[in-house]
């Protein structure tokens, strides 16, 4: 895509990714991530009455949301296409764009079922062939149509996905349930009630990359766009594997146990290190070798976005931090908690990217994202302890404070340093980091359940590691 479109067209391509991802965001009413929970909530009762029950009810609400995003979103192309582009010569592309929000909502609620019941395996093969057939059918289009292909193309993934997920939630055994029309009501209605504080957390975050897309397009152009696009799209590639992976169950097993402080703080710790040990030697390697990501996922063009790429990589990582904080008053159930905190940090980012744009150009578009994410690490730490009265563990504390300096220091040297000095270390920071994240980690995993290959895997790298690392 960068190759074939350029920094203007990748810019392009992200504004139409903002709408899109807005307007699902406003359509859905949060009931995907609500219905995560109410799934995984009925599943802890045993009841496969409840079960068939909610899973019905989230299928056709999920279907009926879908429809009503998509209108709403052609009745209000040109007013769209007029705040987004500053006319209303996209109003038709808007129109298309439509048909992904609808499939997308659609296949979001089967997405939630099979995320909900546990189905882990079964939820990563469906997001890998979904990513797959996305990538074949689309990039043809954009290859024959150049700029014009950039709306089609999101609309065949989007289609993409939903046949994936409709494909893997026939294999679901749920039987038929019997329903009232009151009982509809009731299980709608809890799932639009908790769906509200997902649907407003999304509204607060997308709602931001919107707003902050559009400020850099009005100060600073169509090709600064897109490199903050490319940048903003690699700072979240490496972390959003893992926030993915450990959500698709740390979410469900968090809420069943959300009555319990104790295995909810444990919970939230363990996954928390994990993050950590998991994302260090990650964005320290992409802070190191920026340039030559930028050019291998993009293209030479896009040289300019690597500052911006290294500010958020250190807002990522406080992302890691803060991320299994959050879950903790969604797990509660606390929605008037999860509002004002989202609708305070997005507040806060927005100011914050307004100056920072017009004060340092496109590299203050990253120091922005940087700095809201301090701003959360103050805001959501304090309301998680409230409620089940979280503390780090000292194995956090450590852990956080040794990536947290290492990533810091790597961002400093280059700029203290000349560029062959500051690779060196990186590079040798990086190797250090990877090292100790994986003896950390190779304790922590246990021999039981998992693939075949990493229980044969694990005893071997256990045996090679001296007594002090195994007694970490």
């Amino acid at each position: 895509m960068a190759v074939l479109l350029g920094p203007a067209g990748v810019g392009l391509a992200g504004l139409y990714g903002s709408i899109s991802d807005l307007t699902q965001n406003i359509a859905g009413m949060g009931i995907n991530s609500s219905g995560v929970r109410q799934i995984a909530a009925a599943v802890a009762s045993n009841d496969i009455k409840r079960i068939a029950q909610t899973a019905a009810v989230l299928r056709w609400t999920s279907i009926v949301l879908g429809v009503l995003g998509a209108l709403l979103l052609i009745l209000f192309s040109r007013q769209v296409s007029s705040v987004t582009f500053g006319g209303n010569q996209n109003a038709g592309a808007i129109c298309l764009l439509s048909l992904a929000v609808l499939f997308r909502l659609i296949s979001g609620g089967q997405g939630a079922l099979i995320q909900g019941l546990r189905r882990i395996s079964d939820l990563a093969e469906m997001n890998v062939l979904g990513a797959v057939l996305g990538t074949v059918v689309s990039i043809p289009i954009v290859y024959i149509f150049r700029v014009r292909g950039v709306v089609p193309s999101l609309v065949l993934v989007a289609g993409m996905t939903i046949a994936t997920s409709w494909w893997y939630s026939r294999k679901v055994s749920i039987p038929a349930p019997s329903i009232t029309p009151s009982q509809v009501g009731r299980e709608a209605a809890s799932l639009l009630k908790l769906g509200f504080a997902f649907m407003s957390s999304g509204l607060m975050t997308m709602g931001a990359a919107y707003l902050i897309r559009i400020i850099i397009l009005r100060k600073l152009g169509f090709e600064a766009t897109g490199l903050y696009q490319s940048a903003w799209a690699l700072g979240g590639l490496y972390v959003g594997f893992i926030l993915q992976a450990m959500a698709a169950d740390f979410y469900p097993r968090l809420t069943a146990n959300a009555n319990d402080n104790a295995a909810c703080n444990r919970i939230v710790n363990e996954q928390a290190r994990v993050g950590l040990l998991l994302a260090g030697p990650g964005v320290t390697a992409t802070l190191t070798f920026a340039p030559i990501v930028v050019a291998l996922f993009y293209s030479a063009k896009f040289h300019a976005a690597i500052d911006v790429l290294r500010w958020i990589c250190l807002g990522t990582a406080l992302q890691v931090i803060t991320w299994p904080l959050g879950y903790i008053i969604l797990a509660k159930g606390k929605q008037g908690f999860f509002f004002w905190s989202e609708l305070a940090w997005g507040v806060v980012y927005i100011g914050i990217s307004w100056l920072c744009v017009g004060s340092f150009g496109l590299s203050g578009a990253g120091i922005a994202f940087f700095l809201a994410y301090v701003f959360h690490v103050l805001l959501v730490y304090p309301i998680a302890r409230h409620l089940s009265g979280f503390a780090w563990s000292k194995e956090n504390k450590q852990t956080a404070l040794l990536s947290l300096s290492v990533m810091a220091a790597v961002f400093y040297a280059f700029h203290v340093l000349p560029l062959p000095w500051a690779v060196c270390f990186g590079t040798i920071a990086s190797f250090l980091s990877g090292v100790y994240s994986t003896r950390v980690l190779v304790t922590l995993i246990p021999t039981s359940g998992g693939p075949a290959f990493l229980r044969r895997l694990l005893p071997l790298l256990r045996s090679a590691l001296p007594n002090s690392a195994r007694a970490d």
